[in-house]
């Protein structure tokens, strides 16, 4: 008699006698710094390149095409590191990164747009020093796996246009700066990304 109301009591209130959990219908993914890598490249009369010890990655997407995914990195900018203390202090400094004022550099996505089978241009704000500009970062990915995965990716900007403009002693270096990304994914729900297209 009991289970008899409980059914009568689901179907008048219009609520599915299945599951009641719909299916999801979006992957979910997770990105950990220790497996990837963000780095930057400068030409220079001395080799001026280096990396980010510390960051965070995020890949959201509102369904299996991968038009519908935003990533958005966000890099502690006193963490650069290239080998050279004196290196590092100058661009910590305020002529370049401006870490005491602006301490972060992030990329926030705004479109994401197929122009291969595994290639994409992600156009989004990068800011650095506190200066937003619109970029766009090409990407490559790759699956290695039912569920993992990598993107790899490079986006360049003129220096000068973030206020960047003094040099380092004794060192010439361009305008352009180069920055690769280097990112392991892994979905840990969800079906995955379509990539056939």
């Amino acid at each position: 008699m009991n289970r008899r109301l409980a059914i009568l009591l689901l179907i008048l209130s219009g609520l599915p006698l299945g599951a009641q959990t719909p299916a999801a219908s979006a992957p979910v993914f997770v990105i950990a710094p220790d497996d990837g890598k963000i780095t930057f490249y400068v030409k220079a009369s001395v080799a001026l390149s280096g990396d980010f010890r510390q960051w965070d990655a995020t890949l959201n997407c509102a369904s299996t095409d991968p038009s519908s995914c935003a990533l958005d990195l966000k890099v502690q900018a006193d963490s650069v590191s290239t080998g050279s203390g004196m290196k590092d202090d100058k661009l910590k400094s305020k002529h370049f990164f401006d870490v005491k004022v602006d301490p972060l550099i992030t990329f926030k996505s705004t479109k994401v747009s197929r122009h291969g089978p595994n290639a994409f241009d992600v156009a989004g704000i990068f800011t650095i020093r506190g200066v937003s500009r619109p970029e766009i970062l090409t990407l490559m990915i790759t699956r290695e796996g039912p569920a993992e995965g990598e993107i790899k990716g490079q986006m360049a900007f003129d220096r000068r246009e973030y206020g960047m403009t003094s040099g380092i002693p004794f060192i010439k270096i361009a305008d352009r700066v180069e920055v690769n990304v280097d990112l392991k994914v892994k979905r840990v729900s969800g079906p995955p990304l379509d990539l056939k297209n």
